[in-house]
């Protein structure tokens, strides 16, 4: 067979385009690299890395990791946890009208966090993650303000303007709409951990969940500090008890005593690559420079939902739907708290183990066909929020996830223990599965910071039963069992009591086959 005498003008960079190009225009890239369609690869490039920058917190952005890299930092400050409650009726409201319906949910929600997100920035806060229609808020340690003090600000005029959002007129009636927000100083850490192949970002420390706690102890409608943010407010701003422990901010100032914004922030903006040479050899020397910048941001993506912006690029949207997929949460105990007892140059070991743990999980999902949208933040340790039916589907959705979750077990368990501040640390896990109707969607400003996540009552109920699960214990709703036996051993528990549920909730117990 003859082979061709000249060398493809994309082959040093082709496998580094493989994966950031739409099909068909990988394809024409490849039969026709004119300078038209070259220019045509330029430009989905710059759009893709605009896009993804919207997806990732600043940390990331600006100082953007090299491929693969590992590494942290700890950060100071108030932190801000935030939660919009209200929403299980208002994706029940539209949910039987299909895509339609859930474009017009996008709608609603996507106004509430643009309003939300415009406040926050204006007020000095800087969002760190989303998780469904939560948001995790930083108000960095400043010298000559409070931080405190603005997280407070920004959480009454956040309220305030619930007034406005929050009453939602929908086919079943009126829905209202609300708002907890939970506040508290300290100290986190903040790393990216993961593989080339993927990467994660994630948030660790006694701060974080501190902050998450005051959420919910909070009340809808108010503003809810732990005592130690209350010890650092300055001022006016009062407050009365709450549930022990925690205190809610009394709104009774003036607009004038509220004040005006503290600060403000430039819109983040990605540096625009210009593009001086316009020859085939100047576009592809473009394209190789822009690659490069993009490469390390896809890789915080799930390969799945990556394979989406990069397809939608030119539309910059995700349609949003209605999928019935298979939801599991993981809680990962022992390495996310060991950061709190590490002694001084403990934490690369931490963080190390973190990587290997993150990287062996993922893989057992990947290789089902799931999905690892994300690692956030609990109560007691790491939630690791898996999908299998979203965005891709198979018709065996719950038995790959049912396969998965048993073999993520046996990564986690497997682990060696790890000594940190003379204390043996060994991980474990408490897993909670639950499968059905979703609302799924690109969530927070349509041209800004945004986020594809998962919501509904369904992925509510998986995460409680996670926390119901005792050590090393995988519950199932009975929906899910119905999916999954007679091919999977599963053991009847005793109905429990959820949040949100009327009657009581069958459970089982998923069993490995070492447990029959």
């Amino acid at each position: 067979m003859k082979k061709s005498s000249q060398t493809h003008i994309l082959a040093t960079i082709e496998s580094v385009l493989r994966p950031l190009l739409p099909a068909q225009l990988y394809a024409l890239a490849w039969v026709d690299p004119s300078s038209e369609t070259l220019m045509a690869v330029f430009e989905h490039l710059r759009t893709l890395q605009h896009i993804l920058r919207g997806y990732l917190p600043r940390q990331v952005i600006d100082s953007s990791p090299q491929l693969g890299e590992t590494r942290y930092n700890w950060q100071e400050g108030t932190l801000m946890f935030t939660d919009l409650a209200g929403f299980t009726p208002l994706m029940e409201a539209y949910a039987a009208h299909g895509r339609e319906g859930a474009k017009t949910v996008l709608e609603i929600l996507n106004g509430y966090f643009s309003e939300m997100l415009n406040i926050l920035s204006k007020s000095g806060g800087n969002l760190l993650e989303f998780t469904g229609d939560a948001m995790l808020v930083q108000f960095p340690k400043k010298r000559r303000q409070n931080d405190t003090d603005m997280a407070v600000r920004a959480g009454l005029r956040m309220q305030r303007a619930m007034a406005d959002l929050g009453r939602i007129d929908t086919p079943q009636g009126r829905i209202l709409l609300g708002m907890r927000v939970g506040i508290h100083p300290g100290k986190f850490l903040s790393a990216e951990i993961g593989t080339p192949l993927r990467m994660q970002h994630v948030l660790l420390g006694k701060a974080v969940r501190q902050a998450k706690k005051a959420e919910g102890a909070g009340v809808v409608g108010r503003v809810c500090l732990t005592e130690a943010a209350r010890d650092l407010l300055e001022g006016d701003l009062q407050c009365e008890p709450g549930t022990p422990g925690y205190f809610l901010v009394q709104d009774n100032l003036t607009d004038e005593q509220l004040g005006a914004y503290e600060i403000t922030f430039s819109t983040r903006r990605s540096a625009r690559t210009v593009l001086l040479d316009r020859s085939v050899e100047g576009l592809v020397t473009a394209i190789d420079e822009l690659s490069k910048q993009v490469e390390p941001l896809a890789s915080f993506i799930p390969q799945p939902v990556l394979n989406l912006l990069i397809e939608s690029a030119a539309q910059r949207k995700i349609p949003p739907d209605f999928p019935t997929p298979a939801v599991i949460f993981i809680n990962l105990l022992g390495l996310p708290e060991a950061f709190d007892r590490a002694l001084p140059g403990e934490e690369e070991l931490i963080i190390t183990r973190f990587t290997h743990a993150f990287a062996l999980i993922n893989a057992a999902v990947e290789k089902r066909g799931g999905v690892l949208n994300r690692v956030t933040y609990h109560l007691a340790g790491s939630d690791i929020v898996i999908c299998f039916g979203t965005p891709n589907s198979h018709t065996n959705d719950p038995a790959r996830a049912a396969e998965a979750v048993l073999d993520i077990r046996d990564i986690i368990t497997g682990l060696p223990p790890l000594t940190v501040g003379e204390l043996e640390i060994r991980m474990s896990c408490q897993i909670g599965m639950n499968c059905g109707s979703i609302f799924t969607g690109e969530l927070g400003e349509p041209r800004g910071r945004r986020e594809l996540t998962i919501q509904g009552d369904v992925v509510n109920t998986a995460a409680r039963l996670m926390g119901q699960a005792a050590e090393n214990q995988i519950l199932l709703t009975e929906a899910f069992y119905g999916h999954i036996a007679p091919d999977f051993t599963c053991e009847a528990l005793e109905a429990v009591s959820l949040k949100g549920k009327a009657e009581p909730v069958p459970l089982f117990a998923l069993r490995g086959p070492e447990e029959k």
